[in-house]
């Protein structure tokens, strides 16, 4: 695990002036990736309520069909969401191993503005764009 956690400033932002993944950085992420896990949980569990309260039998056979599509849809979104819980927990575990913001294929780098837009990235953009150049080519052939 990396050392003792730090306090962020209130108006922190990373920057490619400091030390790249410095203590304040990692924290950053962290806590954007505990905080992005827990609007996920909350939502879910908003779900799980009116899925609780709401009947899903309704009398009219097109309401019903209107309602269970609709629910159809919100489970499948649940089972994304539950999917990108798992890849938070992963890029939490890369912080506490040191290896956040590293490129899983390369070892390099991965820009700041990528890790901000999207915090769980484990490739830079280049190896990703490899990756799907690849994976489409193997599902082309």
């Amino acid at each position: 695990m990396t050392g003792a956690r730090v306090e962020l400033p209130m108006d922190y932002s990373p920057s490619s002036e400091e030390e790249f993944m410095n203590p304040l950085q990692l924290e950053y992420f962290r806590q954007r990736l505990l905080t992005w896990k827990k609007q996920i949980l909350n939502e879910s569990e908003a779900t799980l309520n009116v899925l609780q309260i709401e009947p899903l039998r309704e009398p009219d056979l097109n309401d019903r069909a209107s309602n269970e599509a609709g629910w159809s849809i919100e489970l499948r979104a649940r089972d994304r969401q539950r999917k990108l819980i798992a890849k938070i927990d992963a890029a939490l575990r890369r912080i506490d191993d040191g290896e956040y913001g590293y490129c899983e294929v390369t070892g390099e780098p991965i820009s700041l503005r990528r890790l901000d837009a999207r915090p769980i990235a484990t490739m830079t953009i280049e190896a990703q764009e490899r990756h799907e150049r690849q994976e489409r080519l193997s599902s082309d052939g």
